[in-house]
């Protein structure tokens, strides 16, 4: 059956969960994060496509086990986050990690983000923290949504599988680490510690904040250690996506 009305009910409802309106449920858009999120088992709940999809869509719509709805031109183009139609989105489950999980390996790394408002910034640390082997990631309250479909684009398909808790309380965060043996760090341009003098080997929360405004006040002095990036003068401060993985990698470089 073709979908021909934008007021379908079927596809108000994905423009719903595409709009951040439905806490448990992601918008994927396009065959690679469609794909991902096939390969990460994700629940799939619909699947919504060109009325004549192509033969890489339909090879995916193969592995499939939801159901899927084919869209006239018009209804796709007006259902896409996308300036152009990638031609497949499904509408899906959000993983959600159990506390645990967030906390597996002998010395888990863990990420704390503080108020990060760009989806790009915050998908390109969820991919950064996955390479690194980041054991999960805390949102604090006020950051961007990591399953918004902007930040998944970016993510490319890392956060199906890295362990993510949105929406917490930061000093809870804290609180929660430090009972578990991490220690809790944060990056600020203002520290006297490089972060290639903090030993990276042990159980550590690392914290990176706000784009504009860094850490907050309160998050900052309740952490045990803060580090800095050392930079080349004029140079004061770098993009929270790459001071982020220049830290992860130091981290990684370490645990080798």
């Amino acid at each position: 059956m073709l979908i021909t009305s934008s007021s379908n009910e079927r596809v108000k409802h994905a423009r719903r969960v595409r709009e951040g309106r439905e806490r448990d449920l992601i918008f994927v858009e396009g065959e690679r994060l469609v794909a991902e999120g096939v390969a990460s088992a994700l629940k799939l709940h619909a699947c919504f496509t060109a009325a004549e999809p192509s033969a890489a869509q339909q090879e995916l719509l193969q592995r499939l086990t939801c159901p899927v709805f084919q869209l006239s031109d018009s209804v796709l183009e007006s259902l896409s986050d996308t300036t152009s139609t990638q031609g497949i989105i499904v509408i899906a489950e959000r993983p959600w990690p159990t506390l645990d999980r967030m906390f597996e390996g002998q010395a888990p790394l863990i990420l704390g983000l503080d108020r990060i408002q760009d989806p790009g910034n915050l998908g390109t640390l969820v991919r950064t923290a996955e390479a690194a082997g980041v054991s999960g990631l805390f949102a604090f309250a006020g950051c961007a949504d990591a399953f918004a479909p902007k930040t998944l684009r970016s993510s490319m398909g890392s956060a199906f599988r890295l362990p993510i808790l949105p929406d917490v309380s930061g000093l809870g965060t804290i609180e929660t680490c430090r009972s578990r043996g991490l220690k809790t760090v944060v990056a600020t341009g203002d520290a006297n510690l490089s972060h290639y003098d903090y030993d990276w080997r042990q159980p550590t929360l690392l914290i990176l904040g706000n784009e504009g405004r860094g850490v907050s006040a309160e998050i900052m002095s309740a952490c045990d250690h803060r580090v800095r990036i050392p930079l080349h003068a004029p140079v004061e401060s770098l993009n929270v996506a790459a001071a982020g993985a220049a830290v992860l990698f130091e981290a990684v470089r370490q645990r080798r």
